[in-house]
């Protein structure tokens, strides 16, 4: 038996320190590297040294202790450093090593890394790793994307360390070449800027609105735990609004200005890029970037000081209603922009898989997800998760209640902008005829754009003298 290491982990942050401490306490043998050496050292003076970690101080000693192929985790942060990394190991790794970068990269970069890593004769993987620190350390969802070969030499490693879904399957799988693994973490995030946006105004609307207490919505939010909304994001907002802060709720204690890492700005960019109407993501960020100025909607409050009313008529369960359906067209659009992605980019992705390995593990984990995995098992070409059965019966029942709480909350002047714009969506998907031929008419009218006929074949194009 070799005395060497199966794999080392470079930067031994929040996030690589965890995943580290996971791959040793799942059997492998471990070297943990991080450019300030006391990083290292506090990680062994504690579970690492316990889970028998070997501590390396230079890039040279850590890859000197590898076995070979040997196999290089990334968990520096995106940009610039990754590429640092990338290059200091060049010096030392040889044909058929393996890097894998497991933080949150641009999928662009990750396909510009991926070319640059194999012309040296090396492998790579971009993985998207979602779960924060706890499912670093006890079981993340898992997206790697790259290199085939390098995918099938860390495979049983990688599928060790997921979470498991409730089906024992591990929530990690092969996603698809080049930025394919990035690409669909970046998606996963989007989308969870959008469950995370659907839940604050399910939040507001009952608080402002209705006038209930943090206590109250709390049970709420417990009771839709136990049902069709059952996730972690609800059952954590239910633990949030029943926690108090020095005799306070502490959702009345904690300023309301949202951080952004720029995973979200990445889907809603890609989703113009690639032409496909992201919209819910979208609010979700510009909803963030609006509350990051609470200076700016004070002043804007005493200049209008237009009274919030109350929502007489709307109910807890038709917020749910409009959360629910809101949730769905998030998911639906996150997946269509993943195949168009696919499409593009010649990636092969599989929404069924996707949907499978993020059943555990991730932030957006949720039961919800077993009916998107069983919609694209019997439907693998399904071309929008809206025209599935299951979907449409969902969005039809929750149409009416739907409708109520957007009025409800336009009516009371409370902003709804990730369920008004779903909402609008959803119109829009289903209107047959829509008023871009007077935006075409106006376009050839001032520059000759051209525009298309109802009475003609699609791609034969018309100019009018007007």
């Amino acid at each position: 038996m070799s005395d060497k290491a199966d794999i080392a982990v470079v930067g031994l942050g929040v996030m690589g320190a965890n995943l580290a401490l996971n791959l040793a306490e799942q059997g492998n043998q471990v070297v943990g590297y991080n450019r300030t050496g006391a990083v290292t050292e506090e990680l062994m003076d504690g579970e690492g040294g316990d889970l028998g970690l070997a501590p390396a101080y230079s890039i040279e000693e850590m890859v000197g202790m590898l076995e070979r192929p040997r196999v290089v985790l990334v968990m520096v942060t995106a940009g610039n450093p990754v590429d640092q990394v990338i290059e200091s190991l060049f010096e030392h790794l040889e044909e058929g090593d393996v890097i894998i970068d497991g933080g949150n990269s641009l999928y662009t970069d990750t396909a510009r890394r991926q070319d640059l890593v194999e012309s040296r004769g090396l492998l790579y993987l971009g993985i998207g790793v979602s779960g924060g620190e706890e499912g670093a350390r006890h079981g993340p969802s898992i997206m790697p994307g790259g290199s085939r070969g390098a995918w099938e030499l860390v495979e049983p490693m990688l599928k060790g360390i997921a979470a498991k879904a409730p089906d024992g399957k591990p929530c990690c799988e092969w996603i698809g070449p080049g930025g394919a693994g990035h690409f669909v973490k970046m998606v996963h995030n989007g989308i969870e800027y959008g469950d995370m946006q659907v839940i604050a105004e399910a939040y507001d609307l009952m608080r402002r609105g209705m006038g209930m207490s943090p206590d109250e919505m709390s049970k709420v939010f417990a009771q839709w735990n136990q049902g069709r909304l059952r996730s972690y994001l609800i059952e954590i907002s239910s633990e949030i609004l029943a926690t108090d802060l020095e005799g306070e709720p502490i959702v009345d204690v904690i300023l309301d200005a949202a951080g952004q890492k720029g995973t979200g700005k990445w889907t809603v960019v890609a989703s113009m890029e690639l032409g496909q109407p992201t919209t819910l993501v979208g609010e979700a960020v510009y909803a963030r970037i609006v509350s990051s100025d609470p200076e700016a909607r004070a002043r804007a409050a005493g200049i209008y000081n237009t009274p919030v009313g109350s929502m007489e008529g709307v109910t807890p369960d038709e917020v749910e209603s409009a959360l629910f359906a809101s949730k769905i067209i998030s998911y639906a659009q996150g997946f269509r922009l993943m195949q168009a992605a696919s499409d593009e980019f010649d990636w092969g992705l599989d929404p069924g898989t996707i949907a499978s390995i993020w059943r555990a593990g991730c932030i957006i984990r949720a039961d919800f997800l077993e009916d998107i995995t069983a919609a694209y098992v019997t439907s693998p070409d399904l071309p929008d998760m809206i025209e599935d059965d299951f979907f449409a019966d969902a969005l039809r029942a929750a149409e009416t209640a739907w409708r109520r709480a957007v009025a409800g909350a336009v009516q009371a002047g409370i902003p709804a902008p990730a369920y008004s714009s779903a909402l609008a969506y959803f119109d829009a998907m289903r209107s047959e005829r829509l008023p871009a031929n007077l935006i075409q008419a106006q376009r050839d009218f001032f520059g000759a754009h051209t525009f298309e006929r109802v009475d003609k074949p699609r791609g034969e194009f018309f100019h009018h003298e007007w």
